[in-house]
């Protein structure tokens, strides 16, 4: 292998990590792989202990391709990348015991208690990724644009619609693109240099979040990418990004951090000038 990996040999001072190394790599990939890549640096805690069957429809693809990621990073197969991927999670792991903090996930008690869990460690996870400079930016951003237009396609139409009721309550003017409708083009044609372009994203990133992006580059507007994947091809081409854990051990993807990711941002920009907007959120309670 062109680096040394813990769990695979000595760990000497220019050892990686498993999801370093993968990262340095990501462009090598197709694009299948890159969703076992993905979902492997995102979810480390779920993919060490996952089999090569689970992690491929977690990851949206075949087993046949999580084979081949494996041997593709230099592995004989998919045990050893496992192998790799459960040392660098001991080894995570061990640094918070040794720091006060626990593991995050355990596997000894039923599914409503995994599945809430679960949901209270993405909301740990999803508060240890972002530094405040990110939530800042984007707080300054939503509070600052003329017009906000968000993507977001199947389940993240929900949250897209939900994101716009909370802007709504603060008197910003946001509109959605859910599909590849006539209705929904239109508002998106509508984006210029003083739009903010939001995408919402869990997994691979849907065709019309691209297309979106492209736009605003053309048009000159800024955009900000909230998604599950740190390395998401939005998340790329964006000027900021926001990231949520997803982690779930149910068959669909938690988005309990998302949801609190759209009531912190909300919040955010209320809390820039509480006096502005006191009135109307007081209206709206008494309602």
């Amino acid at each position: 292998m062109g680096a040394n990996l813990i769990g695979v040999s000595t760990v000497t001072a220019d050892t990686k990590t498993l999801s370093t190394y993968i990262q340095d790599r990501i462009d090598e990939f197709s694009r299948s792989q890159k969703d076992v890549a993905r979902y492997i640096v995102d979810h480390l805690d779920e993919a060490a202990f996952l089999t090569a069957e689970e992690l491929a429809r977690r990851a949206g693809t075949s087993s046949s391709t999580v084979v081949r990621f494996s041997q593709a990073l230099g592995f004989e197969g998919y045990p050893e990348l496992q192998a790799s991927a459960i040392e660098e999670y001991r080894a995570t792991v061990g640094g918070e015991e040794g720091g006060g903090g626990r593991m995050l996930f355990s596997f000894d008690h039923s599914e409503f208690e995994a599945s809430l869990g679960t949901d209270h460690s993405n909301l740990e996870e999803t508060a240890r990724k972002l530094d405040q400079s990110q939530i800042d930016e984007a707080v300054a951003a939503l509070s600052g644009a003329n017009q906000v237009v968000i993507v977001g396609t199947d389940q993240m139409a929900f949250f897209a619609s939900y994101l716009r009721h909370t802007l709504s309550l603060l008197d910003i003017r946001a509109e959605i693109v859910t599909s590849t409708a006539g209705p929904s083009l239109q508002r998106l044609g509508r984006v210029d240099e003083d739009t903010l372009l939001i995408t919402l994203s869990s997994g691979r990133s849907h065709a019309l979040l691209a297309r979106a992006m492209k736009l605003a580059g053309h048009r000159g507007a800024r955009t900000l990418a909230i998604a599950d994947a740190t390395l998401s091809d939005a998340v790329k081409k964006a000027d900021m990004s926001l990231y949520f854990s997803s982690n779930s051990p149910s068959f669909l993807r938690s988005n309990t951090a998302l949801m609190a990711l759209v009531h912190a941002l909300a919040y955010g920009v209320y809390s820039l000038s509480e006096d502005d907007h006191s009135d109307r959120i007081r209206a709206y309670k008494l309602k």
